[in-house]
């Protein structure tokens, strides 16, 4: 019956969501002894309501009882503490722990996943003697979803290398690679994914579908997003929206609402995330008339109230525009408050048109909301330059010098070259390619100036 219990999966209200722990309180109050079936199960519960106190009280029981040794229970508390964030209890179970198996050490990756501790993640990783897909889908999508396509990637290779026939590639493998190959623009090995998925026999699913139009869509290749996407069999509101999203991206204001037209057309109904890709394309595509009318029917005919993101898309929208009146209108009858990226969008706007007075004053309230971002001292500075006060622009970089601040996330860009994510910022990049980009520079320059010579001296003659 506890098992019964723990193992639902809708999300309980009021007091039926203690229900197994109410059982279990049954079960000793009837002289009963748990078993090591019994705990596990429990401890699922809590981990499911992150009731950290109950499964504390949960561990101590397994210690009372002599199930402290038990893989089963000491695997369930790992998972348990790591869902509720307290990752040093679920270190210390490990290493208490006699013996480990490859739940263990999965359940330690992805409780170092979770709490954002990547580089722990990857120790716990490489000292596991057996991988399954799950220790593989795990530290792919982990780097995925922490901002490390390029790793992710690695880890992908290094599983075809390694694999066996035992740990194959999964679609939840092709949709993480697809997704860090999106991130980085790795197009080359985008198409590589694309092309193994349609050799190994996985199914393209809506899933699998969706990252393809969003990989594709994120490196460029519009032709083949459009392709995959028309290919798919069916679409749920994900894929629609990732496609409107695509167009959007590169500024195919009209392709996106013609999309969108023939999305209503089939009765699908938009969410928030398909009016927020529209509200995208307007302001990349400078379709004022057009987000005005998107932004009402989204509260008008679907009943879906704009978040504060929709709002730093119109103001964005407004902005690029030069409709400074209009957008400070709508950010005073925003029903919350506006945030930095609302107010960001608004000061964008003023450094593009040189708006200097508004520039100044949202700039300066910017600043003292976040007086440690270099985004906004930047921005106010090339206002001022852009207007001719270069003295102000100057002092500003003495402020920022000032109070130690400088860019938090240096200048980078990355290309593919025959299936390598190659990384150039202003840190540094490898010196070899350094080398020969600058031999193609060299022989571009030479080659130039040879031909304006000889321009030079037809000119002459002439």
């Amino acid at each position: 019956m506890i098992r019964a219990c723990a193992t639902k999966t809708n999300d309980m209200d009021g007091p039926t969501s203690y229900q197994t722990l109410n059982l279990y309180k049954q079960l000793l109050y009837n002289g009963m002894t748990p078993n090591c079936l019994t705990l596990p199960f429990l401890l699922k519960d809590c981990t499911r309501r992150l009731d950290s106190g109950t499964g504390q009280a949960v561990h101590g029981h397994s210690v009372k009882y002599g199930f402290d040794e038990d893989v089963f229970v000491n695997n369930s508390l790992i998972s348990f503490y790591s869902a509720c964030r307290i990752l040093n209890n679920a270190l210390r179970v490990f290493d208490e722990m006699g013996v480990r198996d490859t739940v263990t050490w999965n359940s330690m990756v992805i409780g170092c996943l979770r709490n954002g501790d990547l580089d722990s993640a990857v120790d716990f990783f490489r000292g596991m003697k057996r991988r399954n897909i799950i220790s593989w889908n795990s530290i792919i999508t982990g780097f995925v979803q922490g901002g490390r396509p390029k790793q992710a990637i690695e880890f992908f290779h290094e599983m075809q290398i390694l694999g066996d026939d035992l740990v194959r590639p999964d679609k939840m493998t092709v949709a993480s690679v697809l997704s860090a190959c999106a991130s980085v623009g790795a197009i080359d090995q985008g198409k590589w994914v694309h092309s193994f998925l349609k050799r190994s026999g996985l199914e393209c699913d809506v899933a699998i579908g969706t990252a393809l139009v969003d990989m594709y869509g994120k490196c460029g290749c519009m032709e083949r997003a459009v392709e995959v996407f028309k290919e798919m069999p069916r679409k749920d509101i994900l894929a629609w929206t990732a496609m409107i999203s695509a167009f959007a991206l590169h500024g195919c204001g009209k392709e996106a609402f013609d999309l969108f037209k023939e999305m209503e057309e089939l009765g699908v109904r938009p969410n928030s995330v398909t009016f927020g890709a529209l509200l995208s394309a307007c302001a990349h595509s400078g379709l004022v008339e057009k987000g005005r009318w998107c932004f009402d029917v989204m509260k008008r005919v679907y009943s879906i109230e704009p978040q504060v993101q929709h709002y730093a898309c119109m103001v964005d929208l407004l902005s690029r525009a030069g409709l400074f009146d209009e957008a400070k209108g709508l950010i005073r009858v925003m029903p919350m408050e506006a945030d930095v990226y609302v107010w960001g969008a608004l000061l964008g706007g003023c450094q593009m048109h040189g708006n200097l007075e508004l520039g100044e004053e949202v700039a300066k309230y910017l600043i003292r909301l976040e007086p440690l971002n270099h985004a906004f001292y930047v921005t106010l500075g090339e206002i001022y330059a852009k207007a001719g006060r270069f003295h102000d622009a100057k002092r500003i970089r003495a402020l920022m010098h000032g109070k130690g601040i400088k860019k938090a996330i240096p200048g980078c860009s990355m290309i593919e070259v025959d299936g390598i994510v190659h990384e150039f910022s202003v840190r540094g990049s490898p010196t070899v390619l350094i080398e020969e980009i600058m031999c193609i520079i060299h022989c571009l320059t030479d080659g130039m100036k040879i031909e304006w010579d000889m321009q030079h001296m037809l000119d002459l003659f002439e």
